[in-house]
């Protein structure tokens, strides 16, 4: 797992497996050589250590120059990265792209798949999906901003190598339907608070989150979690997609709100980079969607939109399940 040692020397022969050199200068890899040498003793007693040692013959100093800055300028690979090959990772992008003929799964980050050859609709990305999953299916918005656990401490709870290439474009709709309330040029429809907008890079996954809890109350099933696939299409038939999305953006809004007036009235500084992070916010968004539903009868019309929301979500016992 070692990087190695660099060297580069004026010239270099090999004679009985033995290699000669001239002018060596070690350019990458001086701590490991301190190392080596400060443990001289357990290394003579250890033969099962190598280590890789790169010899470089050159005459040219600007050449020199150029391997001493590079070998010294490696970009740290990040674990989303490393995951990019996995085999469950590769079979969910083999299952999605079988069943989407036109579509596309990106697991390297920087991919740039052909849109003249594949349909936007129905293309999806592999970090994207990571905190999809979590928010969705393990009901924790708030890991969503760190793709390290996603990848690392969570991957194998997350990504299933049989996960239902429906459910991965689900995910996807769901997401992309609440991402317009916040794109700048929406112009925050819902109103959201300022200091909730500008965390949209995650604060979305606790909306995608808030959308999954109002199934659970409909269907009365606080513990469990909704199949997104038969979500979404409960969403679309009833023509109930946009009223969620609104809805779950409004829980989310009134929760943050709730959650920043309780602690300036008990004397305490409200951090909403630290809200958005705990577990009680994910308290003060399930509260949020029962007082919402609760209290949709005082409202115009609230009797009949109450009454479509709870015939709409019902869902069969079966498609729910645990909470990853």
């Amino acid at each position: 797992m070692h990087n190695g040692i660099t060297a580069i020397c004026n010239s270099l022969k090999l004679e009985n497996n033995i290699l000669y050199t001239k002018g060596l200068n070690v350019v990458n890899g001086c701590q490991s050589l301190s190392t080596i040498y400060s443990t001289s003793e357990a290394v003579r007693n250890n033969t099962n250590g190598y280590i890789l040692f790169r010899f470089y013959e050159i005459a040219d100093d600007n050449k020199c120059d150029s391997i001493s800055t590079s070998t010294n300028s490696q970009s740290a690979v990040k674990t989303r990265d490393l995951r990019s090959n996995d085999k469950s990772v590769l079979a969910i992008k083999k299952s999605f792209e079988q069943f989407y003929s036109d579509g596309y799964f990106i697991t390297k980050r920087g991919e740039q798949p052909n849109t003249a050859k594949y349909n936007t609709a129905h293309i999806c990305n592999l970090t994207d999906l990571g905190k999809q999953l979590v928010s969705w299916h393990s009901q924790r918005p708030t890991i969503a901003y760190s793709e390290n656990k996603i990848f690392d401490k969570y991957f194998t709870q997350l990504f299933k190598k049989d996960y239902d290439p429906e459910n991965v474009q689900a995910l996807n709709d769901l997401y992309n339907a609440v991402l317009k309330r916040w794109l700048p040029e929406s112009n925050n429809p819902l109103n959201f608070n300022e200091s909730l907008l500008a965390m949209k890079a995650y604060a979305p996954y606790h909306q995608l989150y808030a959308i999954s809890v109002y199934f659970c109350e409909v269907n009365r099933m606080p513990e469990s979690v909704p199949n997104p696939a038969k979500a979404l299409t409960l969403l679309k038939e009833n023509n109930l997609l946009e009223k969620i999305i609104d809805m779950s953006g409004n829980s989310l809004n009134m929760a943050f709100e709730s959650a920043s007036a309780e602690a300036a009235d008990s004397g305490k500084i409200f951090s909403p980079q630290n809200w958005i992070k705990a577990k009680a916010s994910l308290k003060n968004i399930r509260d949020s969607v029962r007082n919402q539903m609760g209290t949709l009868k005082f409202i115009e019309g609230g009797n009949e939109i109450s009454k479509k929301i709870n015939e709409g979500l019902k869902m069969e016992t079966i498609d729910f399940e645990r909470r990853w």
